[in-house]
């Protein structure tokens, strides 16, 4: 997998957060006051993007296809999947369970790639850390909006 695939991957899985944004539907929800600020999500996800895209290329590098870059792949999968559900199907709920498998998933890749390249490893935990606000941001919104 050369630099370009792992930059294609990694864009196509932020694209899905331009295809589903948050319009109307979520600007009408109740949200936490510790929610962000909406100018903080693109900002950290741009360079969140590029720490995995680097990360997934230096694991790549010295192993090539393994268990880490299956665990890679799969919290793209998970990543891409989080906006269709919250955004596009307004599936809280199970948008929740996307999110934490992704940050099960993002967990396990660091333990892998730590012994591949602790560099990629490394670059992934702003991504954890990220990832479980959002998932605390996801459980807040649901249980804010239940009916």
């Amino acid at each position: 997998m050369s630099a370009i695939i792992i930059a294609v991957l990694v864009l196509a899985t932020a694209s899905t957060g331009a295809l589903f944004k948050p319009g109307e539907w979520y600007r009408g929800l109740q949200r936490p006051s510790w929610t962000p600020p909406n100018w903080a999500f693109p900002l950290v996800w741009s360079l969140l993007y590029i720490a995995i895209g680097v990360s997934g290329w230096l694991v790549w590098q010295v192993q090539g296809s393994g268990i880490a870059m299956g665990l890679w792949l799969a919290q793209l999968v998970f990543n891409a999947a989080w906006s269709w559900l919250f955004f596009g199907l307004h599936r809280m709920d199970l948008a929740f369970v996307d999110i934490c498998l992704l940050l099960l998933t993002i967990l396990a890749y660091i333990a892998v790639a730590s012994t591949v390249s602790p560099l990629a490893a490394l670059l992934f935990a702003p991504y954890a850390v990220w990832v479980a606000l959002a998932a605390a941001l996801n459980r807040s919104v649901w249980r804010l909006n239940s009916v």
